[in-house]
């Protein structure tokens, strides 16, 4: 997704009180380059990080990467950072592999873990809405792109489920307010 999708969160977050900065890639491009940018996008400024699908794993990665980045927290959208089986689906067809270009091998099973201090969320739909779908069905509960399972982090400081679609995930106002408790005090309750 084009950076401009977290528009919408972004513009609840500076009514917050906080000052977003968005960060675009491209997510065809090779994922080690992605870390080295969002890593020097980050540097000097001890932020809270959120990250929706690929952008989630993007982010994890970078910061379990570069401990010297300051993070204040990392928040996770729908992030398939145990691997996702639609990318694998969609891999096995030629567009699907042309259209994740460099970042094919993420969607490979495999362990997440956090490897800081700073609290890490994850939030995760329970809405069977997306386009992963059209691979197949999922198994257990998904949010139509990414399986619940796919999201956990060895280390998560906590975890809400909502009632949500992959995509609808950044624009959703439940999440929002799941997004402002977990930035103001790294829990969801």
């Amino acid at each position: 997704m084009p950076g401009a999708a977290m528009a919408v969160l972004a513009l609840r977050l500076a009514r917050a009180g906080y000052s977003p900065r968005v960060f675009t890639y491209q997510g065809r491009s090779p994922f080690d380059a992605n870390v080295e940018r969002l890593a020097s996008f980050s540097r000097n400024r001890p932020s809270h990080f959120i990250g929706h699908s690929l952008g989630g794993v993007l982010a994890l990665e970078t910061l379990n990467r570069h401990p010297q980045i300051e993070a204040r927290s990392l928040l996770l959208l729908g992030a398939p950072v145990r691997g996702s089986l639609s990318g694998r689906r969609l891999g096995g067809h030629r567009a699907g592999r042309w259209m994740m270009g460099g970042c094919r091998p993420l969607w490979e099973e495999r362990e997440a873990r956090w490897r800081r201090r700073e609290p890490l969320g994850v939030i995760a739909g329970t809405v069977a809405l997306g386009l992963g779908r059209a691979f197949g069905r999922l198994p257990g509960v998904n949010d139509g792109v990414v399986c619940v399972s796919e999201t956990t982090v060895e280390g998560m400081t906590a975890r809400a489920l909502v009632p949500q679609g992959h995509s609808v995930l950044i624009v959703s106002g439940q999440v929002g307010r799941l997004v402002e408790k977990f930035l103001a005090g790294g829990r969801f309750e």
